[in-house]
């Protein structure tokens, strides 16, 4: 019934972007997620109640937080080593620290035809505590840049893990803006964001995925000056012809 009162209350968005790669096949019945920290412990769950295979690739599957985790999660969750797992799995998120990331996506092989979820903040801190750009470009760009044959979604960056958990917790709807270059990638992503109670948004290509990060510096700031909010991106009523 939980998930059944999600699916229904979620809003869908449209996609129109023009496909940059060639669109994956895959099932996309098998995610596996790297890392077993926060943003794993929400989204794992998540996506076994919508009736997916989670898989968590850790460095040490064996460790009692992993394990806990996999029995938390429920049947359909196992955990294995991090190329292990992206190798069984047709979505990989990958759940890690941003400055982590090219070391761990150059250890889980061959990504060709995955959906990349990239849920990562890179960030710098200022002396005054705020989050600002660390570089010029993004985690997600250069994640498509090292996997070119996968395609690549950022997606989640911009709440918090108990939002992803708890949709409910945040008072309203909540938007995750969605970047990538493919666009059935991108609606494979948007389907699982509707069946968790949020709503997906499409806000173009891989190159757009710097200021969705930057969406993340903001809320950040804004929390740290104790006005915590999530987005919402209301959709705009169809009015007519536009100039």
């Amino acid at each position: 019934m939980r998930l059944l009162l999600r699916i229904s209350a979620a809003t869908i968005i449209c996609f129109a972007a023009t496909s940059m790669l060639q669109s994956p096949t895959a099932s996309a019945e098998t995610i596996a997620i790297i890392g077993t920290d926060e943003v794993a412990n929400a989204l794992g769950p998540e996506f076994v109640a919508l009736g997916h295979e989670v898989i968590y690739g850790s460095r040490n599957p064996n460790r009692d937080k992993v394990r806990q985790l996999v029995v938390r999660t429920g049947e359909n969750a196992a955990a294995m080593g991090q190329a292990e797992a992206a190798a069984d799995a047709d979505i990989v998120v990958l759940a890690v620290p941003w400055d982590v990331i090219e070391e761990v996506v150059n250890n889980l092989g061959d990504l060709s035809g995955k959906i990349i979820i990239d849920p990562t903040n890179p960030r710098a801190v200022g002396e005054d505590g705020l989050r600002w750009y660390p570089r010029e470009t993004s985690n997600a760009e250069l994640l498509q840049q090292w996997a070119p044959g996968a395609f690549v979604v950022k997606a989640f960056n911009t709440m918090s893990a108990e939002t992803m958990s708890e949709p409910s917790t945040a008072g309203g709807p909540v938007s995750v803006p969605l970047v990538g270059n493919d666009s059935r990638a991108k609606q494979t992503v948007a389907a699982l964001v509707a069946g968790m109670g949020l709503e997906p948004i499409d806000l173009g290509p891989i190159r757009y995925a710097h200021i969705v990060e930057g969406m993340y510096y903001l809320r950040s700031n804004a929390r740290m000056f104790g006005h915590p909010f999530n987005y919402h991106l209301r959709t705009q009523p169809d009015t007519g012809p536009r100039p």
